[in-house]
């Protein structure tokens, strides 16, 4: 019994306990079918109703509730929106078994959406509860355990599917049995003793007293040593490296320490005016906001595909005539996006020089494949091309995180990484509104994804071009740059890398 309250006590039982969350809410067999079933003899709604009327709903939804959702995560400390989301997921799944009309899949998109805004308790749970030196691991449990589960569900559902052991309907009643599974390891999750904003510890007091002063200079030695560093990490050692250098922010937050106790809720206006001076001073960065632009208008792009890529595939080869492998599908995609992802970790590249370059072209490699999924007849042709979209998005989105995580302290990275969202929501909700919604265009599939492939060619040239220049002025930097004929003796204690 002591060894259990020994367990209790530290940071495996709520990390075992939010894996477990995080495993049964994303295992969803039925996600990679969502629109063969709408279509099918069990809702019997058309594709233009699905693709204009139903689909759209989650965008305007997602839009509407993220920045809510964000402040109140914080501010109620995380377990109650993570709890918030699960009772979401369980009507979401609830609506779609047992309700028929188009109001009421516009409902569930809804509902969808708000499960989306709410993933960020998900990941900012564990900051608040575990250790600084436990938290990489932790990180990396939760994340790997998230991606296990879509995967396992997207597996399981191509099985149940193509030996036709489980209807539609079944299928998602066995969904319903493992949200209540997640739902009940939710309401079981100790709760949090603070929070990133709006329940600090006096140790967090102290540190963003002394973090004021630090500043997001271009082509700094100390930035140009972080990236060097940050190019050879996963984005998890990131975040806990950033924790160690603010002098142990995550330490103790709920693990029953006892020199760390919060010092009371900020006020609202307090929180909003420290997010705004810090939002200025984050994108003051030249730099960083070329990568911010990139993840905004990428991720956007990456939402819409993904969100109507099943209308396509239907087109292209319609599930009543063909044995379907949507599932199949996205598990490959998943794991060979999470393969590249992570290998990116190991090469060494100085993305401050080739990054734009890297996302010029790789995002014009984005765009060929839409085409080609676009303009083919052949559905392999398309899952093919699917797959390599999105394995070069993985990519992108890694190597974009790298940079903007290099230079960030763990609120500042929260901070980045949900505007650059938000921005990429705001996007997407104007495409969205202009070319899908059935008050807009409401142009076919065909069409809506010659405007995607469109797109990702814009990106592919503007930071082709903003890569090529930026490239000539490193060089011819170095060419005028005479060399130092009297060397004075090299400190021992500073590397070759940060003396250049």
């Amino acid at each position: 019994m002591e060894a259990v309250r020994r367990w209790r006590a530290g940071w495996g039982y709520p990390t075992t306990l939010l894996c477990i969350y995080g495993f049964f809410s994303t295992v969803k067999p039925l996600e990679p079918f969502l629109t063969p079933y709408l279509t099918g003899p069990d809702k019997n709604l058309t594709t233009q109703q699905v693709n204009n009327e139903i689909f759209p709903v989650w965008t305007y939804s997602y839009l509407s509730v993220l920045v809510p959702v964000f402040l109140l995560t914080d501010w109620l400390r995380y377990k109650p929106v993570v709890v918030f989301q699960c009772v979401n997921l369980f009507i979401t799944t609830a609506l779609l078994l047992w309700t028929q009309s188009v109001a009421a899949m516009q409902a569930t998109q809804f509902f969808y959406g708000v499960v989306t805004a709410s993933e960020v308790a998900y990941f900012s749970y564990i900051y608040s509860v575990v250790d600084v030196e436990k938290y990489r691991k932790a990180t990396s449990y939760c994340r790997s355990v998230q991606l296990l589960g879509y995967t396992v569900g997207s597996v399981l559902g191509q099985l149940l599917v193509s030996f036709n052991l489980m209807s539609y309907y079944y299928i998602l009643v066995f969904t319903l049995v493992l949200t209540s599974i997640a739902l009940l390891t939710s309401c079981l999750l100790p709760m949090p003793r603070r929070s990133m904003f709006f329940h600090r510890t006096r140790t967090d007091e102290q540190t963003k007293a002394t973090e004021g002063t630090r500043k997001h200079v271009d082509g700094g030695a100390d930035a140009t040593d972080k990236k060097s560093d940050a190019s050879k990490k996963s984005l998890e050692e990131m975040g806990g490296t950033e924790a160690e250098e603010r002098g142990g922010t995550c330490e103790g937050a709920g693990t029953g320490r006892e020199d760390e106790d919060p010092v009371g809720a900020e006020s609202c206006g307090q929180v909003l005016l420290w997010l705004w001076r810090d939002f200025l001073q984050c994108y003051s960065s030249r730099q960083m906001l070329y990568w911010s632009v990139w993840w905004a208008l990428a991720t956007c792009g990456y939402n819409q595909t993904v969100n109507y890529v099943q209308v396509l595939w239907e087109h292209v080869q319609p599930s009543q005539n063909f044995s379907i492998y949507n599932g199949g599908v996205e598990a490959v995609s998943n794991l060979f996006g999470a393969a590249t992802a992570y290998g990116i970790g190991f090469t060494q590249v100085d993305w401050g020089q080739w990054g734009e370059l890297t996302l010029g072209g790789f995002s014009g490699l984005g765009a060929a494949a839409l085409f080609l999924i676009t303009f083919t007849g052949n559905i392999w042709v398309c899952y093919t091309g699917y797959v390599l979209f999105k394995c070069l998005y993985m990519l992108l989105i890694t190597i974009a995180m790298f940079q903007i995580a290099a230079d960030l302290s763990m609120e500042r990275y929260a901070l980045v990484f949900g505007m650059n969202n938000f921005g990429a929501l705001v996007l997407q909700t104007i495409i969205t509104s202009i070319v899908v919604d059935s008050g807009g265009l409401s142009l076919s599939i065909i069409p809506q994804f010659t405007i995607y492939a469109s797109y990702f060619s814009v990106i592919a040239v503007i930071f082709s071009l903003r890569g090529g220049f930026t490239i000539w002025r490193v060089q011819k930097s170095k060419e005028s740059t005479p060399p130092d004929e009297h060397p004075g003796p090299p400190d021992p204690g500073v590397s070759l890398e940060q003396r250049f």
